[in-house]
């Protein structure tokens, strides 16, 4: 039972990780969606008093949205490329067009969430209500007694005011909703213009034609599933090789022992091989030929990371 739990989400993880980034991000904004719809339910509580309802509403749609953001960096791997490629090479080898393209796809990919979350929860209009009533101008609510102020105007969200001014809670809070009402409708608005806008641009400066872009998104899914089923047998039979050696024997299961049989492993990569195949990589080309990969290009035994008078660099990040 165990295993076959196991082998369903291994399943997942390699469905969702070779399928398209639009299809990923959509399943990023509903799972969003549905933690922001049960944030609202069971963790939201305006609290109802001046000057605290405008932190508490604030922080209601900013808090979760930075911590979203921040998630969806580390959850990037492009984020780690450019730490090791810092680390081992420094970015001097990236023009200026290269590193606005590689911060650009990291950003992207992590606001989904955030934008996701700010957009349902100003059509809620629950936290926004909750952050501006007690702003609302006594003066623009017609006949509201002068003897109430902004306490009594704070307390709106909870509904614990006089029966006299039901009228007036019900008039402010549904003014509050649809301003934050609007202000997510253009938020999305917004947001799929610059998402249009972005492909179009994408497609328009990319050097490769339809076809072998698809191509290369193809090699990239094979390459990086291959490169993790290898790894994972590599350091498997590595580790069965020194457990014996230490013991005298290794406890190998069936699989584990006809995976030994056949591939047999007599060492480890050096230290240089794994960072040469490790880091941020931009489409290039040599001598007319496509290098798809960092992986790719150790293979083919080209050396350096920019452009030489052998090779030239296409400014195209893989998404």
């Amino acid at each position: 039972m165990a295993a076959l739990i196991a082998e369903n989400f291994r399943f997942l993880s390699l469905f969702f990780k070779s399928k398209d980034v639009m299809i990923f991000n959509g399943l990023v904004a509903l799972g969003t969606v549905g933690s922001e719809e049960l944030f609202s339910v069971v963790a939201f509580h305006c609290p109802c008093s001046p000057a605290r309802n405008y932190i508490y509403g604030l922080a209601a749609i900013g808090v979760p949205a930075l911590a979203l953001f921040l998630i969806g960096v580390i959850w990037n791997n492009h984020t780690w490329n450019l730490v090791a490629e810092c680390h081992k090479r420094g970015a001097k080898n990236f023009s200026a067009a290269a590193t606005f393209l590689l911060f650009g796809s990291i950003m992207g990919r992590a606001t989904v969430a955030p934008i996701t979350w700010s957009v349902i929860s100003l059509l809620r209009g629950e936290a926004y209500i909750c952050a501006l009533s007690e702003f609302v101008k006594p003066s623009s609510l017609d006949k509201f007694p002068a003897e109430y102020g902004a306490e009594v105007l704070a307390k709106f969200p909870c509904r614990d005011v006089p029966a006299n001014l039901t009228k007036f809670r019900d008039e402010v809070t549904r003014r509050l909703r649809y301003e934050s009402q609007l202000f997510g409708w253009l938020l999305i608005g917004i947001v799929a213009v610059l998402v249009f806008l972005t492909k179009c641009l994408k497609h328009c400066c990319s050097p490769l034609s339809y076809r072998q872009e698809a191509y290369w998104a193809q090699y990239r899914s094979n390459e990086d599933k291959l490169f993790r089923r290898t790894a994972e047998v590599h350091s498997r039979i590595l580790a069965a090789k020194n457990v014996k050696q230490f013991f005298g024997f290794v406890a190998l299961d069936k699989e584990e022992k006809e995976l030994v049989q056949e591939f047999p492993v007599e060492g480890v990569q050096p230290s240089p091989q794994w960072n040469a195949i490790t880091g941020v990589y931009i489409y290039r080309e040599n001598k007319g030929f496509p290098l798809y990969s960092r992986l790719h290009k150790w293979a083919k035994g080209v050396e350096g990371n920019g452009p030489t008078p052998e090779g030239h660099e296409l400014l195209f990040l893989a998404s």
